[in-house]
């Protein structure tokens, strides 16, 4: 993994700017601690900065053939066949690095070449004799792109951080932004990027950028087909594309190890890990995180109905791994909400950004590359609202119900038409659903909440994942985000998807006989939070500090009495802010967030 950044102009000469493009190279170092590079023209400036995975030796980037040049992040999981494909056509390789085969890849089939990836990136080519820029992005939106273009000049890069230090760029945030970050966060709609300068890259989409054009195309999407195989087979067959997907993302030539939570995706991931380090005659190395006194004050709840730890070491055992516990302080875990904020340059998800950036940091002391489980319960109906018969068919995002617990904490007259903003979004990503003319009522609306968890929850745990785990130099996989996995379960019938009417039947059912039954069977639990109070003392010092500062707008914003109350009480908030993640403690950590933000990037309201 790394990170790429760029600049385009037609009126500067870019080699009079070098001390911005190695300031856009420094803020990409955290990605890409192991090497750096940059193309430089008068008028195009591509940037690099390396993580090294694969071929350590001759990957280094930006890389060249003919008249192309490529800066690129990610991963290919089908590179030997496309290397082999290649070399049938004549296609030489000097590397073992996909970057060389994305690079011929595209000098034989252009944007098609697309297609024919399977993996999770973002990339950029210079075409030298055209004066052309092809940037790219992963069909479900893994790897990050985002690009500007302001007074004749275009940028783009991995990092929102890395291009607002473009002087052409501003911090500026209108009232769409001020929506997104209080109507819609700590999610946000897929295209946007808050800021009014800068835009995002859609997944599965590419831009080609000129002086002459600006296009943006999708190159893939979810339709929908008839599912024709049996429930027998479907389950054969998820088997076959979940432990193919995992094994694919088990190559590198750096240590890896496997994030095990004890939970049915993370295990499943690292019994197939595990079986193939055995196969290799090595140990698989697992990582778990907890809080300090976690257990002692943990209380069952619908979202987390028991404890991680009951399960870690019975699948650890199980599989034969290596395992590693790594226990966080509460009070660090506050303390880092700054510093995850930094990381995203934007307010996140709190305490699970915070904690996630301290695990990530521990793991890579030993490792440098980790598979994960996310993405499972979006794509196999693994959370509670796609069962919860009362609220599914509810034209809202199930995750965050109602908006006037987003409303309360909020002075009137801050945002103009924040419900109706909300409401729009939903339909826009409604609309973009695909059905067949035979489903049924309850089949068509599981297609909308598979549209809805793809394009929202999904992207937001996404962004997390690749913001915290990166701003630590880890490079995470998450294998349930294959787009052959994601394009067949989004045409497998809920009657087999939900088998025995549990939540990832189908997936339980796939694995069972090779993980214990408790883990098989265990219930739904989310990725860990603190329910120590010493986190939320911290927290609630954290919040009087900000409300105690008037050098930004924020306290114009916000309506401080209620502020108070939820500091008194913090479970007296009428629903949850984002899903099961969010409850009082984490409202009050986005109020810090956003404060932080809005000192360390200037923000200016317009």
């Amino acid at each position: 993994m790394c990170g790429i950044a760029g600049l385009l102009s037609a009126n500067i000469d870019l080699r009079e700017r070098l001390p911005l493009i190695e300031n856009m190279s420094q803020s990409l170092k955290m990605r890409g601690p192991d090497g750096k590079g940059a193309f430089i023209k008068p008028y195009a400036a591509l940037i690099h900065r390396r993580l090294s995975v694969i071929d350590p030796e001759k990957g280094k980037q930006p890389m060249q053939f003919g008249k192309y040049t490529i800066v690129y992040n990610g991963e290919i999981y089908n590179t030997e066949e496309l290397r082999n494909e290649l070399k049938a056509l004549g296609y030489e390789f000097k590397t073992h690095c996909d970057t060389e085969v994305i690079l011929k890849a595209y000098h034989k089939w252009k944007e098609k070449a697309c297609r024919k990836l399977n993996g999770i990136f973002a990339f950029a080519v210079w075409d030298d004799e055209e004066k052309e820029l092809f940037l790219c992005r992963d069909r479900i939106g893994v790897k990050p792109l985002y690009y500007s273009e302001k007074d004749g000049l275009f940028a783009f890069a991995s990092r929102i951080k890395t291009l607002l230090l473009v002087p052409e760029i501003t911090s500026e945030v209108d009232q769409e932004g001020l929506n997104e970050i209080f109507m819609l966060g700590p999610a946000k709609t897929i295209g946007t990027a808050v800021f009014k300068d800068i835009n995002e890259l859609p997944p599965a989409s590419y831009m080609v950028y000129s002086k002459e054009k600006h296009v943006i195309r999708e190159y893939w999407k979810l339709e929908a087909t008839e599912h024709k195989e049996s429930e027998k087979e479907t389950i054969e067959h998820t088997r076959y594309l979940v432990k193919d997907a995992i094994e694919r993302q088990l190559v590198s030539d750096v240590p890896l190890c496997t994030f095990l939570s004890g939970g049915l995706d993370s295990s499943i991931i690292s019994r197939v890990a595990s079986d193939y380090y055995k196969a290799n005659g090595s140990t698989l190395n697992t990582y778990s995180v907890d809080y300090i006194d976690n257990d002692k004050y943990f209380k069952s709840s619908l979202f987390q109905p028991n404890k991680d730890s009951d399960f870690i070491d019975m699948i650890s055992d199980y599989i034969g791994s290596s395992h590693h516990n790594i226990m966080l302080d509460n009070k660090e875990v506050a303390k880092v909400l700054i510093e995850s904020t930094y990381a995203r340059t934007l307010p996140g998800f709190t305490d699970v950004d915070s904690s996630l950036l301290l695990f990530c940091k521990e793991v890579k002391k030993k490792h440098t590359v980790a598979l994960s489980g996310e993405c499972a319960d979006e794509i196999f109906g693994g959370y509670p609202w796609y069962h919860n018969k009362d609220i599914l068919f509810e034209e809202t995002f199930p995750w965050s119900r109602s908006t006037d617990v987003r409303k309360s904490i909020l002075k009137d007259g801050l945002l103009l038409n924040g419900e109706e903003y909300v409401h729009h979004r939903y339909i826009e990503t409604v609309n973009k659903t695909s059905y067949l003319d035979t489903d049924s009522k309850t089949e068509k609306r599981m297609r909308e909440m598979f549209r809805l968890n793809l394009d929202w929850f999904m992207q937001t745990l996404l962004v997390r994942k690749d913001v915290m785990s990166m701003e630590s130099s880890l490079e995470v996989r998450v294998p349930f985000c294959d787009y052959r996995i994601v394009e067949y379960a989004y045409n497998m019938p809920w009657s087999i998807k939900s088998l025995d009417g549990r939540e990832k039947g189908v997936l339980r059912k796939a694995f069972e006989d090779v993980l214990p039954y408790e883990i098989t069977w265990r219930k739904k639990s989310p990725y860990p939070k603190t329910h120590n109070p010493v986190y939320f003392k911290e927290v609630c010092k954290m919040v009087d500090a900000v409300l105690s500062d008037t050098s930004t707008p924020l306290c114009e914003m916000l309506d401080l009495d209620e502020i108070k109350k939820l500091m008194e009480n913090p479970d007296a908030l009428s629903a949850p802010w984002y899903g099961q993640l969010m409850r009082g403690p984490q409202v009050l950590a986005y109020i810090v967030q956003i404060y932080y933000w809005i000192k360390d990037n200037d923000v200016k309201f317009i």
